[in-house]
């Protein structure tokens, strides 16, 4: 099967518990990792959204920086950090990406807080900003022309699914003799599972 199984997803969902009753101050946060076609890396924080057998979902404009990249080279790898938990816990995703469709975008914009949907319209996510006072001028601007409606989602915002063919889980042990088990997709859709040395 190509969905990821349901006992990887019991694992995650069941240490992001731990780590929201834990005590982390922010435990959905995931660095995303992309690359140009060319090869050459960058990455930076964002919130996972949304998760299930397809894949782990978050969402940008489709023209910033991490957009601009995903579109040229669909392939990402997410790293949660869990530091409030005894054993440090990390979680490795690599996997292709695909964009969301238009009604789960719709869905999750329509559930965000009017501020952030109205910043979405505001912000040329990435682009040079001249001054604070221009985008401060453009928040107002979309404040005022959305006063009496509802704020439809923007054009170009959207939200990437990254589609694993690979999770690792990551235990921290005293002396570095960490505990690593990995699952792993194959061309058929099939997944396996093994141990890695620390």
């Amino acid at each position: 099967m190509s969905t990821v199984p349901r006992d990887v997803l019991d694992t995650f969902e069941a240490l992001l518990e731990s780590a929201r009753g834990g005590g982390e101050p922010e435990p959905t946060a995931m660095t995303v990792a992309t690359s140009t076609p060319e090869g050459r890396p960058s990455a930076r924080t964002v919130l996972l959204k949304a998760w299930d057998e397809r894949g782990f979902v978050f969402y940008t404009h489709l023209d910033s920086h991490k957009g601009s990249e995903l579109q040229a080279n669909a392939q990402a790898a997410l790293l949660f950090l869990w530091k409030s938990l005894p054993q440090q816990i990390q979680v490795r995703i690599e996997g292709d990406v695909e964009v969301v469709d238009d009604a789960e975008a719709d869905a999750y914009f329509a559930s965000r807080p009017r501020g952030s949907q109205i910043g979405a319209w505001a912000s040329r996510q990435s682009r040079t900003l001249p001054d604070r006072g221009t985008f401060e001028r453009a928040l107002a601007e979309s404040e005022a022309r959305f006063a009496d409606a509802e704020v439809p989602r923007p054009p170009r915002w959207s939200g990437f699914r990254v589609v694993p063919r690979r999770i690792e889980f990551w235990y921290g042990m005293e002396f570095r003799l960490h505990e690593r088990h990995v699952h792993e997709r194959d061309a058929e859709g099939h997944w396996s599972q093994r141990m890695l040395y620390p």
